[in-house]
């Protein structure tokens, strides 16, 4: 925690360009310090796609949530993916709070 304000890393489905969008700024408005992704390669970042990107920002990505106090799930309709599977259960070991915007 960086004063008071916690470190949020949102994680999910880069297909939920919209909802990722939208949490942001809701959670920047109660007040967190929110990390996001920095392509939608499912919404139409191609260049995701070009060989090494895709392995760089997944690594990226863990030291996003690293940096965080916990992370806040997009799981848009329950939809959780391997990547956001293996994000979770990083957070997890990590001993970081897992927040979901649709409760399993």
């Amino acid at each position: 925690m960086i004063q008071n304000y916690k470190i949020i890393t949102l994680c999910g489905s880069t297909r939920f360009k919209k909802q990722f969008l939208e949490a942001q700024k809701r959670l920047t408005l109660e007040g967190y310090i929110v990390i996001s992704v920095g392509l939608f390669g499912h919404s139409g970042d191609d260049d995701v796609w070009k060989p090494g990107v895709k392995e760089m920002l997944d690594d990226m990505h863990f030291r996003k949530i690293d940096l965080a106090d916990e992370i806040y799930v997009i799981n848009v309709d329950g939809y959780i993916g391997e990547s956001t599977k293996r994000e979770i259960a990083y957070a997890e070991e990590t001993g970081k709070k897992v927040n979901y915007l649709y409760t399993e």
